[in-house]
């Protein structure tokens, strides 16, 4: 990542250094992720749709542990897995809002809670700005190379409210807990980083 663009870190030192966390990011281009992965302090395994697990570029993903995943259906091997790096102390990188958009967060879905609150691992957000703003000229795809992009690490907040529980009602109050989080991280970034 810093061959290509000039990412501009901001509050790595929040992520906690030892014990599962759950870094939760902003999705508006297809950079967001590696992005995060190349410049994250820890080692991250990330939930990423099985489309993207094409060609040379499959066995690699696989290889660097991230992690497949069919949306098209209840993926409980996925489940499973992602659970089980969060059972081992590591680092699960989620997209919360399913797909790339418009990246601030305003419809999440409920897989980030549902991991939150079953693991009890913190949530630390992840404001990617500047993926998206321009368009490179030799790689439409791309932003332009060496272009700066900032990554902003928020701090880690629980998504539950203490009881343990984990029924659908939980999971829908935990969803708009995280979603109130996620945007105020999103906008602080915002002004620290002047985008």
């Amino acid at each position: 990542m810093y061959g290509l663009w000039k990412p501009r870190v901001l509050g790595s030192w929040k992520v906690p250094a030892t014990g599962p966390v759950i870094l939760a990011v902003n999705h508006s281009h297809n950079i967001d992720g590696p992005m995060v992965i190349g410049v994250a302090p820890r080692a991250s395994h990330f939930l990423v749709k099985k489309e993207a697990f094409v060609g040379p570029l499959g066995p690699f993903m696989r290889a660097v542990g991230q992690v497949e995943v069919d949306r098209s259906t209840a993926d409980r091997t996925a489940v499973t897995r992602a659970l089980g790096v969060l059972k081992d102390g590591g680092v699960l990188g989620i997209f919360p809002e399913g797909s790339r958009g418009e990246g601030d967060f305003a419809a999440l879905r409920a897989g980030l809670a549902y991991f939150a609150v079953r693991s009890g691992a913190p949530i630390v957000p992840v404001a990617v700005l500047g993926s998206a703003e321009k368009r490179g000229r030799l790689i439409k795809a791309l932003p332009p190379l060496r272009s700066r992009v900032d990554v902003v690490f928020g701090d880690p907040f629980d998504a539950g409210d203490g009881s343990g529980r984990r029924t659908r009602k939980a999971l829908d109050e935990a969803t708009e807990r995280i979603q109130k989080q996620l945007a105020a991280h999103l906008d602080d970034a915002r002004r620290l980083t002047g985008r």
